[in-house]
């Protein structure tokens, strides 16, 4: 027969204790974890509403020396529209058609323009501006520094409502003081912040602009970075 001695009986006690303390730990987290993924689920809805509308910035318009629609609308030319109908509303005297250069002869501009006139905005009071811009932060260093050449004090720039965190927050970077610059979002036929998820071109844009927005951040820091660092 085999005798236990009176130490061994107290550790052997402990261990029982402690593999029931980790067994009631582990349901205790799964149960708290099912909770979690519960809540999630019903709430899932409101919170990819509140995802989609973090992207979006819309200012309230004013009084202001131009409006610049952002190149790249889509093809309802829903940022015109919405720049057609705050010229109508008599925010701005002028138009700008930004556009990039698709050949030497021909620019996304010249659509721009178009769909300006379309929706009745004067030839005359629409100014072109064509560039070589491969993204939105070069395209708003060329707006700035057109800003700066008319001696521009206030801007309207209009963009997809998607598109407008990524703007707001690179205008904040490039255009100085002296020039406000509000930005205004133009209701995107194709990013509906109410069911993205719902739609493959609404999941595109969304993550599209989560990565776009990150990329521009990077991009702001270097150059500012470079910036500080240089000497004249």
């Amino acid at each position: 027969m085999r005798i236990f001695s009176r130490r061994s009986i107290p550790s052997l006690e402990r261990s029982t204790v402690s593999e029931r303390g980790g067994i009631i730990s582990k349901f205790i987290f799964l149960v708290f974890l099912v909770f979690v993924i519960g809540v999630l689920y019903v709430a899932r809805h409101p919170l990819l509403r509140l995802a989609g509308e973090i992207w979006i910035v819309d200012e309230a318009p004013q009084r202001s020396d131009a409006i610049v629609v952002l190149g790249g609308d889509n093809y309802e030319a829903d940022r015109a529209a919405r720049a057609a109908e705050l010229f109508k509303a008599g925010m701005a005297p002028t138009v700008v058609a930004s556009g990039e250069f698709l050949r030497t002869y021909a620019s996304t501009a010249e659509y721009t323009e178009r769909d300006l006139t379309e929706r009745g905005v004067p030839t005359e009071n629409i100014l072109k501006l064509t560039h070589r811009a491969a993204n939105t932060l070069d395209e708003l260093i060329v707006i700035e520094r057109l800003a700066a050449g008319k001696s521009w004090k206030k801007v309207l720039i209009v963009t997809s409502n998607y598109h407008t965190r990524r703007t707001h927050m690179l205008c904040e970077n490039i255009f100085p003081p002296g020039i406000e610059v509000r930005v205004i979002a133009a209701p995107d036929s194709d990013y509906n912040p109410d069911d993205w998820w719902q739609h493959r071109i609404g999941v595109k844009l969304f993550f599209h602009e989560v990565v776009g927005y990150f990329v521009s951040e990077w991009e702001v820091h270097r150059i500012g970075s470079r910036a500080a660092g240089a000497t004249f």
